[in-house]
């Protein structure tokens, strides 16, 4: 057995050439990833919080407004949730150019990823309200609550564990969505093992940008996970 690890380890060092990896540009990949994975989830993050809002309170509503603007609404996050994100970030290059001069880099990558994930929060954020007792919501009327105060004293602390934990979910579909975007030149890791990785052929540099993708993912899915739990009394 002894010799079958070494055999196997011998392979494995023969096929990863480590010695191959540039630390110092794997640590500005890596903080490249964070960069875009950051700033584009608090976008998100509010702009989620809006659509869910605006979708769960246009529903199912009787005037004309309510009904146009739930059908605008509801369209358009279909659409973009639809719509793959390798295509999207395509789609939008000439938009982007338009917003940050560039169609290449961390910030280029930025309106691609908003777009993408705001949608998908935002349906998230809208579950998340449907979910909270209706019993609550007309007790909070019949107390001469108005409609900013249901809103900020009971929908959003009520629903706030799903709210946390769909932000978390969302979270890691961008970081994978940073992956499909370093591709195209939006830099990261996943530029870093595409360019390096596999157009160089050195599959060490994919491997060791893989595994610090998954340890991201990880921490994002155990923070998020005991932010629910803090968080739901129930």
């Amino acid at each position: 057995m002894l010799s079958n690890l070494k055999i196997g380890a011998g392979l494995v060092s023969q096929y990863f050439d480590f010695s191959e990896i540039h630390w110092d540009r794997m640590q500005k990949a890596a903080i490249q990833t964070l960069g875009m994975t950051a700033g584009s989830v608090i976008v998100v993050f509010l702009l989620g919080l809006l659509l869910g809002l605006l979708l769960y309170e246009t529903n199912g509503k009787d005037t004309f407004f309510a009904k146009l603007l739930y059908g605008v609404v509801a369209i358009l996050v279909n659409v973009f949730r639809s719509v793959p994100f390798i295509i999207l970030i395509v789609l939008m290059m000439p938009i982007t150019k338009s917003l940050v001069g560039s169609m290449i880099g961390p910030m280029a990558a930025l309106p691609a990823l908003i777009v993408s994930s705001a949608p998908f929060y935002g349906r998230l954020v809208e579950i998340g309200f449907r979910e909270i007792d209706k019993g609550v919501i007309e007790a909070a009327e019949a107390m001469g609550a108005n409609k900013w105060e249901i809103i900020y004293k009971v929908l959003i602390p009520e629903s706030l564990p799903a709210i946390v934990s769909g932000l978390t979910v969302t979270t890691i579909s961008l970081v994978g969505y940073t992956a499909m975007a370093g591709v195209i030149g939006a830099g990261g890791l996943g530029n870093l093992a595409y360019l390096e990785g596999f157009q160089r052929n050195q599959p060490a540099v994919t491997l060791i940008a893989t595994l610090i993708i998954l340890v991201v993912v990880f921490i994002i899915q155990f923070i998020g996970d005991n932010a629910v739990k803090r968080i739901d009394k129930r």
